[in-house]
């Protein structure tokens, strides 16, 4: 297993120097001793040649990496590792070009590997909310301020979503983040978040919005207005999603300049992910994500529309 006190590229690298051992470093955090078959959790697993093992109740053979997102990959698991290592650690991420250099792939080779990376964030956005839980929205897109004038889109400003697309979060002072990409900020869709993520006995505070209107019949709720300048009222404030909004918003102009809609949420989970694991050691972070790789996506299924 790794050294749970490296916290550097050079002592990552040291650590796994060979593919096999980022073989064993995988399965030990995967099965800890147990093989599991990914055809037939039930089924008795022979061990093979070769890393391999084989399923009795299907006779079909797999690896640690089957049905991961390292499945049908070419790339070996030291760049993997790496890419892992990178994303996890960089307070706003990397972007593909950089990845690329750094790893020594195509472009294209590289973005296909973050986006998979990503596909794991979501591990961290699904907490159960309690105590004091700050809820706010926010816009993720272009300003037409910053468009050509023959590019600007007509009547986008405010909460219009011709060009942005609205994301909701909502966070426990002094715990987990959880931040959903939704379709619009009106009542039924903002309540429906808030009791999803939010337990009834929490207090929550929100700014003025009329989408928060109907959850002050289920749960306490104070307001700051913002409208009137007012931005802290006793206990009830937003300033901390608000800072989180201001790490999200900067690391996507900052490394990734633009994102699509369809692949807003997976940005959302890797900056959420870090978010809520930026108390935790490097090394720590690193093995939380790879001992959650069970998500795999397909290039063409990435590249198409909708």
């Amino acid at each position: 297993m790794i050294n749970r006190d490296f916290n550097s590229i050079l002592e990552l690298l040291k650590e796994f120097d060979t593919e096999q051992k980022c073989i064993e470093h995988l399965e030990a955090l995967r099965w800890n001793g147990y093989v599991v078959s990914p055809f037939d959790v039930s089924s008795k697993v022979y061990k093979c040649k070769d890393n391999k093992y084989r399923c009795k109740n299907t006779g079909k053979y797999f690896n640690v990496k089957t049905d991961t997102l390292f499945d049908s990959s070419k790339i070996k698991l030291q760049k993997w590792f790496l890419a892992i290592w990178l994303i996890t650690s960089h307070k706003k991420g990397i972007s593909s070009m950089q990845l690329a250099r750094d790893i020594d792939v195509t472009q294209k080779t590289a973005w296909f590997m973050l986006q998979r990376i990503r596909k794991c964030f979501g591990i961290e956005n699904n907490n159960d909310l309690d105590n004091q839980v700050e809820v706010d929205e926010t816009y993720v897109g272009g300003k037409n301020k910053n468009r050509h004038a023959d590019k600007k889109v007509d009547c986008s400003q405010g909460r219009s979503t011709k060009d942005k697309t609205p994301v909701v979060g909502m966070i426990e002072r002094g715990g987990k983040l959880n931040a959903r990409k939704v379709s619009d900020v009106g009542i039924r869709t903002l309540t429906n978040e808030i009791v999803c993520n939010v337990k009834e006995t929490a207090n929550i505070f929100t700014d003025e919005w009329v989408g928060y209107d109907e959850i002050s019949k289920m749960y306490n709720h104070s307001i700051v207005k913002h409208s009137q300048k007012e931005y802290v009222n006793g206990n009830a404030h937003t300033n901390t999603i608000e800072g989180f909004w201001s790490l999200l918003k900067r690391g996507i102009i900052g490394i990734y300049h633009f994102t699509s809609r369809k692949h807003l949420q997976n940005y959302v989970d890797e900056f959420v992910f870090r978010y809520n694991t930026r108390k935790s050691a490097e090394c720590d972070r690193f093995n939380l994500l790879l001992a959650n790789t069970e998500v795999r996506t397909t290039y063409r299924r990435l590249i198409a529309n909708g």
